[in-house]
């Protein structure tokens, strides 16, 4: 899948770019993938990494290049300073222990679908979104909640690249179109197996400000199985979590 080159221009950008690419992986990859991702040239890319390395965000070894100690210091920081995760942490751990499910906190990034923060299930069998994984923008309550609930621009935008990406054809956008406005028009998402097979799940927008953008979601997520008739429950908690969680941003 071919990423979005034109934000590569300056080279403090096409610095960001190739870290920001690696981020995505979450695993090592060649020099010729990394050209493939970022739509550098081999010597523009070799440039990118020789000043990363040198300050610690990637190590290489041989022709294959990899997230660098100094990553773990940043995303430590993040997980201490994020405003939303820390205004959503509690809740979504009540949430958690009132359900018996796991609890997701997820946001956009440009045409994917990051996790911010997870707490887990206690079952031995439970569903999980692995905190740093990213996705593509388009399948699971939670990606389809962040797309209703985002500004129309950026909608449109986010559409048009999972298009060009081939993950949407004409027909598939037209589908999913329809279901956001449903998603708009109840103010929650469900799924039932989009992502995962067995996974049931339900998602609701964080709001800082009235009439703006959701900056976030938070999802509950299940076995399908152990979902069957508790769904009217587990949307209303939802709901009303994401309600608290809205109020707490909003007074910040």
């Amino acid at each position: 899948m071919q990423e979005d080159h034109a934000v590569a221009k300056g080279s403090a950008e096409r610095v960001l770019h190739v870290l920001a690419t690696l981020a995505r992986l979450g695993r090592g990859a060649t020099i010729a993938e990394l050209m493939d991702l970022t739509g550098l040239a081999q010597s523009t890319l070799y440039r990118q990494l020789s000043l990363l390395r040198r300050w610690g965000f990637v190590i290489g070894r041989d022709n294959e290049f990899s997230p660098g100690p100094m990553c773990v210091p940043l995303a430590w920081g993040f997980d201490q300073s994020s405003f939303l995760t820390l205004e959503s942490h509690e809740r979504m751990e009540a949430l958690s222990n009132l359900s018996g499910e796991s609890i997701g906190l997820l946001m956009a990034v440009k045409h994917q679908i990051v996790c911010l923060d997870m707490v887990e299930s206690r079952h031995p069998l439970r569903c999980s979104f692995v905190k740093g994984r990213m996705l593509p923008l388009c399948k699971g309550a939670s990606a389809k909640a962040l797309l209703t609930f985002m500004h129309v621009e950026r909608r449109r935008a986010v559409l048009d690249q999972l298009q060009r990406d081939q993950l949407l054809d004409d027909a598939a956008r037209a589908d999913l179109e329809h279901q956001l406005e449903r998603i708009r028009i109840q103010g929650y998402a469900v799924t039932n197996g989009e992502v995962d097979a067995g996974v049931w799940g339900a998602s609701a927008p964080l709001f800082q400000h009235d009439g703006h953008a959701a900056v976030a979601v938070i999802t509950l997520m299940a076995p399908s199985l152990r979902a069957q008739g508790q769904e009217e429950r587990f949307i209303e908690m939802i709901v009303r979590g994401a309600a608290h969680i809205s109020s707490r941003l909003q007074s910040l």
